[in-house]
């Protein structure tokens, strides 16, 4: 079996897309690319990449309808490129289900850093599905499986991200327990964030939507000021 990973780029611009397959390529990744929305958003739904970068600004379709569609359809990593780091951007991304972000202005050893965090996380849930006792990991009404990969809400499955997904097996694991900010950073990301990065919180607040829990009053995730989350068994 090839040890070469996909990789999609949807970008408009060309000679970035080659630079960038140029600069993975030695490194083990074989780089396809799409110039606009809609082939890209196609592209990446066939399936078969192991993360797709994604730059906001596209012709047909932007970046943004490209993510919410395809993460209607699959749970493929994306790592989404926006213009000078632009904070809106990086916040919008994240909530509607991107892994990570890079600004236009990265350098090609933050690239490959990010890519490689994004497709480890892949694997490692690959590991699971065949490593892991199949035990379900329960507190009321969810139910998450890392054996099988699988998340459900009173019998229904929730649409996770991988991101989402490892955060919320790993505030299950510590079931009762605070996770700091950094201890969940470290447990799901295997990077080092800077310490203003608050991107968990962005994904704590979506995991929270898809459960139907209220912040206010939560049933499941309990914020500790300060300090970080705390998932609670609501039928105790």
């Amino acid at each position: 079996m090839s040890d070469v990973r996909k990789i999609l780029v949807i970008d408009d611009d060309r000679k970035l897309c080659g630079l960038i397959g140029d600069y993975l390529k030695p490194h083990g990744f074989e780089v396809a690319a799409r110039h606009t929305g809609p082939e890209g958003l196609e592209e990446a739904a066939a399936g078969g990449y192991e993360a797709v970068i994604l730059d906001v600004m596209l012709p047909g379709m932007d970046g943004f309808e490209v993510l919410k569609q395809l993460r209607q359809r699959c749970t493929v990593p994306v790592l989404m490129l926006t213009a000078m780091g632009d904070e809106a951007d990086r916040i919008v991304g994240l909530e509607m289900g991107a892994d990570d972000y890079l600004p236009k202005t990265f350098s090609t050893r933050e690239l490959l850093a990010r890519l490689r965090a994004v497709t480890r996380r892949k694997q490692a849930v690959r590991k699971t599905q065949t490593g892991l006792p199949d035990e379900d990991l329960v507190a009321g009404g969810l139910c998450v499986n890392e054996g099988t990969h699988s998340a459900t809400m009173e019998g229904e499955e929730l649409e996770l991200t991988p991101l989402e997904f490892a955060i919320l097996a790993s505030l299950l694991r510590g079931k009762g327990r605070v996770k700091t900010r950094e201890q969940l950073i470290d447990e799901v990301s295997q990077r080092k964030f800077d310490i203003f990065d608050r991107s968990i919180d962005v994904h704590i607040s979506a995991l929270r939507k898809k459960l139907g829990d209220d912040p206010k009053s939560p049933r499941f995730i309990r914020t500790v000021r300060a300090v970080g989350y705390q998932l609670v068994d609501p039928g105790r």
